[in-house]
């Protein structure tokens, strides 16, 4: 399957799934590019998206960036406010930019439905967040299961499937932990495993790591990279530390509101 993300010069848009918010241009012109350039991440497993950015606008053309292969991981980093998890949530239609399109294969995201909008963010598109975002009153495997829960998923494949998550994160024997009983690093453990057990095609780690200290951030990138390889999975991952860029296969960076390679 492939897919591309586009943006025209700004256009001020209300719509937008609930709780969703409208990318201002700057924003938007950062989510997408230079002018005739276009923007490719790799494809992933079980139909992942070949992800592409292509812009339209009036800026200048950079250089095309190349097309990468299943499993890599693609690591973004840029100072802070430079646009980074607004690109992250254009491309996984969190938010939507304010002008220009969003495509994951041959369907437009920033057209979709808030029931499709929806069924992307429990399926081909999953999550990890700086703040772990873990349900307090729930235990690690409860929380792991909560996207299975959402797609109805049965309760015997659904134990299975938060099993088999968590087992590949390193925390097999730690599934009746509540969030307040776990490390840092144990929470984002099972943040990745919530994110791995509706199988996506396309990961967005924000920050991941932004909350740890350094060794156990670079365990946490070591294990990302790890699981995309073993999965093929198309991973983004956003990070501002430069100890944590040596793991990622390729690096972008977001640079006076614009996606550049500076290799």
């Amino acid at each position: 399957m492939t897919g591309c993300a586009s943006a025209s010069s700004p256009t001020t848009s209300r719509s937008g799934p609930p709780g969703s918010r409208t990318v201002p241009g700057s924003a938007a012109r950062t989510a997408a590019g230079r002018s005739g350039d276009e923007r490719r991440f790799p494809p992933g497993g079980r139909g992942a998206p070949d992800l592409r950015l292509r812009p339209h606008g009036r800026a200048r053309p950079a250089r095309g960036l190349p097309r990468g292969g299943p499993g890599e991981l693609v690591a973004l980093r840029g100072r802070s406010g430079s646009g980074k998890t607004s690109l992250l949530n254009v491309i996984g239609g969190l938010d939507r930019p304010d002008g220009g399109t969003v495509h994951l294969g041959e369907r437009e995201v920033t057209s979709m439905s808030d029931a499709d909008l929806l069924a992307l963010r429990r399926g081909p598109v999953s999550y990890v967040f700086q703040s772990f975002g873990l349900v307090p009153i729930l235990t690690a495997r409860e929380n792991v299961g909560v996207p299975l829960r959402l797609r109805a998923v049965d309760g015997e494949e659904r134990e299975r499937r938060v099993t088999e998550a968590l087992e590949h994160v390193g925390l097999g024997g730690h599934g009746e932990h509540r969030p307040d009983e776990l490390s840092g690093g144990q929470q984002q453990r099972v943040g990745l495993a919530r994110a791995l057990v509706a199988e996506p095609g396309l990961l967005l780690a924000d920050e991941p790591t932004g909350q740890l200290d350094s060794e156990t951030g670079r365990e946490i990138m070591g294990l990302i990279a790890r699981l995309a390889k073993e999965r093929a999975m198309t991973t983004l991952v956003t990070t501002h530390d430069p100890a944590l860029l040596s793991v990622a296969d390729r690096v972008l960076e977001i640079a006076d509101g614009h996606l550049v390679d500076p290799a």
